[in-house]
């Protein structure tokens, strides 16, 4: 398995441990944890059923002097794929093509309850710009991820195939859009939804299938990574208040807790 380069991970600690120096706040550093719920479009699988792990660090700097926009940059692991159970009695009807029985790894047992199990681990560069809406604490952020394949993992119909990170089997890099809101629940704790769908195929391969009279037809199928995120966010030097803005009826308008904007003596 790649690791990636410890003077990149060293450089991002760097940077986030210095945030708490940084004049007036301008940079914002974060850490995120969470799980991913996965599918590939082009498998024939169906549903986010694929769960792995998210998780990393980040640094985000305002654009604007009342910090209503904000850049992002992290660095994460992040694992993606699709999986999914065979039904029972699913392997005595099955009509076997010949491309299911390639690239098999022998030496590993046979799983009969594996329709589909795909494993894909990356690290991963998301660029996001964001917007807050200061009074409710939400955050809207749009932008795209550069990730890099560090490990891959293949079970088809019961039979695990020998491919890893180098073998060709996926691309090395997946390029894709991703569009995310953060949730504040009590002052530097965010809860983090994203979405995150792949711009160009991961991988194209010709699926095999036998028709009732014996001959096979073959069609080219092209995958996706396609994923929902669930994370928590904790920022690490940010300032807050309490919301004293009420209403006519003497009820809170918004967040409990409000993000201090610092002046500045540009």
């Amino acid at each position: 398995m790649n690791i990636p380069k410890i003077g990149t991970v060293g450089m991002l600690l760097l940077m986030v441990c210095m945030m708490q120096a940084v004049e007036a706040q301008r940079f914002v550093g974060f850490a995120a944890a969470g799980a991913n719920f996965s599918q590939i479009e082009g498998d024939d699988v169906h549903g986010f059923y694929k769960v792995g792990a998210n998780g990393g660090l980040g640094v985000s700097v305002a654009l604007n002097q009342k910090q209503t926009w904000h850049l992002s940059l992290e660095l994460l692991y992040t694992q993606k794929g699709s999986r999914k159970t065979n039904d029972p009695g699913y392997f005595d009807t099955l009509n076997y093509a010949p491309s299911m029985f390639q690239n098999v790894d022998r030496t590993k047992p046979f799983d009969p309850r594996a329709k589909c199990k795909i494993s894909l681990d990356y690290v991963q560069i998301p660029l996001l710009v964001h917007f807050e809406e200061m009074y409710s604490g939400c955050t809207f952020g749009l932008g795209f991820a550069w990730s890099r394949l560090v490990r891959a993992h293949e079970v088809y119909n019961g039979f695990t195939r020998t491919i890893t990170a180098r073998s060709g089997d996926y691309k090395k890099s997946d390029w894709s859009v991703v569009a995310d809101i953060n949730v504040r629940l009590y002052k530097n704790l965010n809860l983090n939804f994203r979405y995150e769908y792949s711009l160009v195929p991961v991988r194209r391969i010709d699926f095999e299938y036998m028709r009732n009279d014996g001959s096979s037809l073959k069609e080219e199928h092209k995958f996706f990574n396609n994923q929902v995120s669930v994370r928590l966010l904790y920022n690490f030097n940010q300032k807050f208040y309490k919301n004293t803005r009420v209403n006519k009826y003497g009820q809170r308008m918004g967040t409990k807790w409000l993000r201090e904007v610092p002046t500045y003596n540009d």
